[in-house]
């Protein structure tokens, strides 16, 4: 018994060697050591076999059938990556540099402008001392409303401005606002930071006004902070991006998160025949003083503490610095637009 044992596990070797597919090496598998395979009707005489020849045939066949397991998980491996192989060969790509392109010359990709800009205000803002902090894009009604001071009654909780999901308790955060409350629960006062990212509204698009635009916003929360410094920092962050000190104008404005709240508007020149025509006033910014509902709500008190914040839109500041007239052209996706904005 021990010697036809042999034989077939010599047989095995020798088949297994020539096989080319799977397939074929799983049949032969079963052939031997399966369930009616060779093996197992050599086993079936063990009954008639003495203690002794038990002792000796039963790890001999347990032997046997390790040794078969392990070459045909072998076998099928180099059988896969033979066919890995063939198949990059047979679409094998040339990365060779051809004539043409040499001719041209390499060019380098570049990033979009709202990244280009979005890095260059970071790196702005944190010379002056700023961190720069992230959040989700889906958040919960607390975070989004109710911790800004934003009540049920308010029009942005409306179905036209905001994308709720179907438990009306998750939506697309319709600003990076709620960075801050998120900020403001993971910090102790004195601190200054950003937050860039995209926002979603439910709008109707147009030369200003897209549904998913990028925004940044900023908080600064310490003692006796006041409207100075908010125009301070705001004025250096459009020297330092457009190079030259920008005409900037302040407006009352609404907002429940802020009071009192501002507008911020600078002069903007559209591209165009004449400067007089085609000047105007370009809404850049919300801010204003942080509301002392929204310090509370971050775990901050308010008789304390107090500090400005801002949302910028680095769309529309996208917009003014590299004259683009149409906000939809950002989101489009159209290589003609994109293109002008490669590295070079």
């Amino acid at each position: 018994m021990l010697q036809k044992m042999d034989n077939i596990f010599s047989d095995f070797q020798a088949k297994i060697e020539t096989l080319k597919k799977q397939a074929d090496v799983l049949s032969l598998k079963s052939e031997v050591i399966g369930k009616k395979g060779t093996l197992a009707e050599i086993l079936k005489s063990l009954k008639d076999a003495t203690p002794e020849q038990r002792k000796t045939i039963g790890p001999k066949s347990n032997q046997i059938k390790q040794d078969i397991e392990k070459m045909v998980f072998d076998k099928i491996q180099q059988i896969e990556l033979a066919e890995v192989n063939e198949k990059l060969e047979k679409s094998k790509i040339d990365f060779s540099l051809t004539d043409s392109v040499l001719a041209k010359g390499l060019q380098a990709s570049g990033l979009h402008p709202v990244s280009q800009i979005q890095r260059e205000i970071e790196d702005i803002f944190i010379s002056m001392g700023f961190d720069v902090l992230d959040g989700p894009h889906i958040e919960n009604e607390y975070h989004n409303f109710e911790a800004l001071n934003i009540p049920d009654t308010h029009p942005a909780r409306d179905m036209q401005d905001t994308f709720w999901f179907k438990d009306m308790k998750h939506l697309l955060r319709t600003h990076t606002s709620t960075i801050q409350v998120r900020g403001m629960e993971s910090r102790k006062p004195p601190f200054k930071f950003v937050g860039p990212g995209k926002v979603f509204r439910c709008e109707r698009t147009d030369a200003t006004h897209e549904m998913c635009f990028h925004q940044l916003e900023g908080m600064m929360v310490g003692k006796d902070i006041n409207v100075g410094n908010l125009i301070y920092f705001m004025k250096t962050l459009l020297k330092q991006i457009f190079k030259k000190d920008m005409e900037v104008r302040l407006r009352p404005g609404y907002f429940p998160f802020v009071e009192p709240g501002f507008e911020l508007d600078i002069r903007w020149k559209k591209p165009g025949k004449g400067e007089s025509e085609h000047s105007g006033w370009l809404e850049l910014l919300p801010c204003g003083m942080v509301h002392p509902n929204v310090l509370k709500a971050g775990g901050i008190d308010p008789e304390e503490y107090n500090g400005f914040a801002f949302g910028l839109g680095l769309d529309r500041l996208v917009m003014v610095k590299y004259m683009i007239e149409d906000i939809r052209h950002l989101h489009s996706g159209d290589l003609r637009f994109n293109k002008q904005f490669k590295a070079y």
